[in-house]
């Protein structure tokens, strides 16, 4: 299997990465891809059904949250980025960040320090840490939570990829570890539905189940599913709209618009929220 744990998907959408830098009219350039999804990645993307035909909604993923990023630090005025289950994910050697930002990076210690490897020798354009913790280690994740929340005043949580491989019980708990830090005043994912993950599994899930990074998590309640643990919705985009913002919608996209006319009102709606990017801010 060229996905044989949860860690393995960040080489495969690192490989996405690098295919969206490569071309002429790229939305976004990552140069570090290639060398952090290496050879494992290219084979995870060439085996996956519909590998490449479905780059798409990493690449619009990645440009919007690089946007909503950006927008946190300059407008909000984020001092702090914490991202959780960061992968390859290479934002602080990539994008324009204030030398004075401070960003942290936690992962399991395998994929972690394996970034730390392949960058060994880049300058990162901010204040970078790496903190290898598994974070389904309860305790050690509320003790790092206090700990950086002591040392910001308006930080941001990211946790791109990371939901739709938890439990709903365990992303509740989460939610409610982050709330539980005052500092904390942001936090940012993507966030399917259970008709995208449905449609998902279909293509790619007995792959990810054998490789043990089930599909797991897609709230119908979509942003609502976090306001009992106490936060509400600052921006919520679709992917469907930003992709067609960004044009990099799916192939035969025309086609898709021209069948809506016989679909019905409530399972259009379904397809539109089926993946949205969402950040929420302590209520």
């Amino acid at each position: 299997m060229p996905i044989e744990n949860v860690s393995d998907t960040a080489r495969w959408v690192a490989y996405y990465r690098a295919m969206e830098t490569k071309r002429p009219d790229a939305i976004f350039r990552d140069p570090y891809a290639e060398r952090l999804a290496g050879t494992q990645g290219k084979e995870i993307v060439d085996t996956m059904p519909k590998g490449r035909a479905l780059d798409w909604p990493m690449i619009v993923r990645t440009k919007v949250l690089d946007e909503m990023i950006t927008n946190a630090i300059r407008s909000r005025g984020a001092d702090l980025v914490v991202n959780l289950a960061a992968g390859l994910d290479a934002r602080p050697w990539r994008m324009d960040l204030p030398s004075d930002l401070r960003w942290v990076d936690v992962d399991l210690p395998g994929i972690l320090n394996y970034k730390t490897e392949k960058l060994a020798g880049e300058q990162p354009r901010c204040r970078y840490e790496a903190v290898t913790m598994d974070l389904t280690d309860k305790r050690a994740r509320q003790a790092l939570f206090a700990q950086l929340g002591r040392s910001a005043q308006r930080a941001l949580v990211v946790s791109e990829g990371l939901l739709i491989y938890l439990p709903a019980q365990e992303v509740e708990t989460l939610s409610r570890d982050l709330r539980a830090t005052p500092s904390f005043h942001w936090w940012l994912f993507d966030l399917a539905n259970p008709w995208v993950m449905k449609m998902m599994s279909k293509t790619w899930g007995k792959t990810v189940k054998e490789g043990n990074a089930p599909f797991l998590f897609a709230p119908a309640e979509g942003p609502d599913f976090f306001v009992p643990q106490g936060w509400r919705a600052a921006e919520v985009h679709a992917m469907m709209d930003e992709a067609e913002r960004l044009n990099r919608t799916m192939k035969m996209t025309w086609l898709m618009k021209l069948s809506m006319h016989f679909v019905p009102k409530k399972a259009l709606e379904q397809m539109r929220n089926g993946s949205r990017f969402v950040l929420l801010e302590q209520a």
